[in-house]
């Protein structure tokens, strides 16, 4: 078979491989040819990866080798280059031109499978690059190992005329919200985990080709044609982020998105390490943007903004703000505030189908 097929499998399937194992088998990927297709499998046992690739004149039967081993000596070899596999023994030769590896193995039947979907499913088809933008506007904000588990995830809602991705890590909220016929026929709600989510971004590309999510309680399985990603949900109770995002905000301000966010960008430099505090004063046609630290440094920058109203000074985590402007598209960005107090609002100018809510400072 081809190297670069080969390659193509074990690389879709080598993220959830992790470098410390709990189990032996764990880093090993278990390896499967029946009528000419070679399926590739690794697990860290809250996901599995499944690769294919098409192959010829390889013997049927599985067995499991060293995943990271079997990736490095792949890469290694020459583009293009004729791989053959074959077992023999307790150990899985790999030959290539003038290559000879020898690779030791474990029993195929000691490797753990996550299995398959329950019959209580609710399947999804959409475009993957729809998936990938929805991923890409919200994942950001997902929590880090916060001790509330349910928020090192993405909670994915879908009803029958929507779907919509959500992340928060408490201090921020990002919401995007795509408008189409799922083919549900009830509202259902999962939590994928952190880990699953970036690999699901990495598999997938910005095509009109499609992918299939199969949701069901406490699992998710997303097939992308040449791989399957298979993740248990988080169990746990996802804030009702609706109540969460503001609606009454009587401050409207537009800006322009790349100048604000090159402004911002400035004046965190100076901007205190730990809190990454800045303030914004809001007065008629103008946004200043002020930010100093412990070694009483200071930045300031003035951005022209459209805007009529009482003014009000506001303080936000810039990093924040930066974050959601950078995952716009729009040249004109509107935020929306109430008082210094109440969280602000960002969304693009047109376009409310992505919702950015970050809570206040007090600086």
């Amino acid at each position: 078979m081809g190297r670069n097929e080969l390659l193509g499998a074990l690389q879709s399937v080598i993220g959830v491989v992790e470098r410390r194992q709990t189990l032996p088998v764990l880093a090993n990927f278990l390896l499967e040819v029946s009528e000419d297709v070679l399926t590739v499998i690794g697990t860290d046992l809250e996901m599995e990866l499944v690769g294919r690739a098409r192959v010829q004149n390889l013997a049927p039967g599985k067995t499991t080798v060293p995943a990271r081993k079997l990736f490095d000596i792949c890469r290694g070899l020459p583009e293009g280059a004729e791989v053959s596999l074959e077992q023999s023994g307790d150990k899985v030769l790999l030959k290539s031109g003038k290559s000879r590896f020898s690779l030791s193995t474990l029993k195929a039947d000691e490797f753990p499978s996550m299995g398959s979907a329950t019959a209580a499913a609710s399947e999804v088809r959409l475009k993957r690059v729809e998936l990938k933008q929805l991923l890409e506007r919200t994942q950001f904000a997902m929590a880090q190992q916060d001790v509330r588990y349910y928020l090192n995830g993405l909670l994915l809602d879908v009803a029958p005329t929507r779907l919509r991705a959500v992340a928060t890590d408490g201090h921020r909220l990002a919401f995007s919200e795509l408008k189409r016929e799922t083919g549900v026929t009830t509202a259902q709600q999962v939590i994928l985990p952190r880990k699953s989510i970036i690999e699901l971004s990495r598999l997938l590309d910005a095509t009109e080709e499609e992918v299939v999510l199969v949701l069901s309680p406490g699992q998710a399985v997303i097939d992308i044609d040449t791989v399957r990603l298979t993740t248990k949900t988080i169990d746990g109770r996802f804030p009702d982020y609706e109540r969460v995002i503001p609606e009454n905000g009587d401050k409207h301000v537009l800006a322009d998105r790349e100048q604000l966010r090159k402004a911002l960008a400035r004046t965190a430099i100076l901007s205190n390490e730990k809190f990454r505090g800045v303030r914004l004063l809001l007065e008629e046609g103008t946004l200043k943007l002020q930010t100093h630290n412990p070694e009483h440094e200071e930045a300031e920058e003035e951005v022209e903004v459209s805007y009529s109203g009482a003014s009000m000074e506001i303080g936000f985590n810039v990093n924040y703000l930066m974050d959601a402007l950078g995952v716009m598209h729009s040249d004109q960005v509107a935020l929306e505030l109430k008082n210094a107090e109440s969280s602000g609002l960002l969304h693009e100018a047109e376009d409310r189908s992505s919702k950015y809510v970050i809570m206040p400072m007090r600086l």
